[in-house]
């Protein structure tokens, strides 16, 4: 079972505070999407404590200094001349709603999330315990969950919808396989796209592992 204990003994830097408030609803969400076994439990808290920075961030902020626009997101998707132009600097600070704009539009945005409206990159940005993202994200978890997403996507900072926000996508993107097998760099490929803090996701991993007894 999900317990506050369980949490803090994951994210012993989160106040106890917030942890308990995620208690019940993970363990709600993870009864709804079958997130039953101890491996399952390990892996999903392992991904969605990554995500969340320990249950504290419910909302991708975008506040990225100008050298770290390109390394995070590429340059495919943002170019030196626009890191430089919007990032954050020791005098200026970022323009997350038009690095959003910038990299979570465009092709890449329409293709892969969905954003085919202005302002979509800023307004279907990262938010819930696994960071939902883009248009049809929303638009799909909205209807699953019966939540007006798509009008309301702040409704993902609420702590149940945000925990159920999670399991839904973890369901969607078939993770409960990887969970059963031990496949963290292929989970972490279906969360993240790619394998970004992939470090850190594993130690949080061995981490619940030992503290659920998988």
């Amino acid at each position: 079972m999900i317990t506050t204990a369980l949490l803090a003994a994951l994210v012993p830097t989160t106040r106890p505070i917030i942890l308990a408030s995620f208690a019940p609803p993970l363990e709600a969400a993870c009864e709804r999407f079958d997130i039953g076994t101890p491996a399952r439990k390990a892996m999903f808290l392992a991904q969605v404590a990554h995500e969340s920075g320990g249950f504290s961030r419910l909302s991708e902020s975008l506040n990225y200094a100008v050298d770290k626009l390109v390394p995070t997101f590429g340059p495919a998707r943002i170019s030196e001349a626009d890191a430089a132009r919007l990032g954050r600097t020791p005098t200026r600070p970022a323009d997350p709603a038009a690095i959003a704009s910038i990299v979570y539009g465009g092709e890449f945005g329409r293709v892969q999330l969905g954003n085919v409206q202005p302002g979509d990159g800023w307004r279907y940005r990262g938010r819930g315990l696994i960071q939902l993202t883009g248009r049809t994200a929303y638009q799909r978890a909205g209807s699953a969950l019966g939540l007006d997403l798509i009008g309301q996507p702040d409704l993902l900072l609420n702590p149940d919808h945000a925990a159920l926000s999670a399991a839904w996508f973890w369901d969607w993107k078939g993770c409960n396989r990887f969970a059963d097998t031990g496949e963290l760099t292929a989970c972490t490929r279906k969360i993240n796209g790619g394998l970004m803090g992939i470090d850190d996701r594993r130690a949080l991993w061995v981490l619940a592992c030992k503290l659920l007894g998988v």
